[in-house]
């Protein structure tokens, strides 16, 4: 068993916050574990919940079109989420149940060893990078601890707004411009320095 299945497994079996008593199904990552790239979003909703996989609902239709329309599959990336059990009522995740969590994306991010973690929406910002307002920041790029991240809105967001899916697809062009280049070793600015 390699170790992206421990940790699936543990996260399958976790108890450690009060979320295991409300979930379905908790959901661990899923995806390519040598992908250049982690997708890191905010907490399973309800078909999420009810699959036990990630992304799976509207807004992962959403995801998946912009990954198409970057020449990429979903089999070709690793997404995961902040939390991994479903808040409920789809309620944004609270502080305990992040720092609860955050050991299993750590493992996830250490194992996989992606170029950049492309970080989607406000609460998956705030809970790996402390940062608020993605408006301001998304389509930039962050470094903290020598870790490159790239900055983007959730995949949600466009359903509420319609003018949005422009925004997303066009940043996912961008990721995996910013991907090749990493691959080419080319030198990219930096427009956001994280000191720890």
């Amino acid at each position: 068993m390699n170790k992206l299945e421990t940790i699936k497994q543990n996260v399958i079996e976790c108890t450690k916050c009060e979320l295991c008593k409300t979930r379905t199904n908790s959901v661990p990552g899923k995806g390519n574990f040598q992908s250049d790239v982690i997708f890191v979003g905010e907490a399973p909703g309800r078909n999420e919940d009810k699959n036990g996989e990630p992304f799976v609902g509207a807004a992962g239709k959403k995801l998946s079109a912009a990954l198409e329309g970057a020449g990429m599959s979903r089999e070709q990336v690793y997404i995961t989420n902040v939390v991994k059990c479903r808040p409920p009522n789809n309620r944004v995740p609270n502080t305990t149940e992040r720092d609860t969590c955050k050991e299993y994306l750590k493992k996830e991010i250490s194992i996989i060893k992606p170029k950049i973690i492309c970080v989607l929406g406000n609460t998956a910002f705030n809970s790996v990078l402390g940062g608020s307002e993605i408006t301001k920041f998304r389509g930039k790029i962050a470094r903290k601890d020598n870790q490159l991240y790239f900055i983007t809105i959730h995949p949600a967001a466009t359903i509420y707004n319609q003018e949005l899916i422009s925004t997303l697809n066009s940043d996912i062009v961008k990721l995996f411009d910013l991907i090749r280049e990493l691959k080419n070793d080319k030198p990219v600015s930096i427009d956001i320095e994280y000191t720890s």
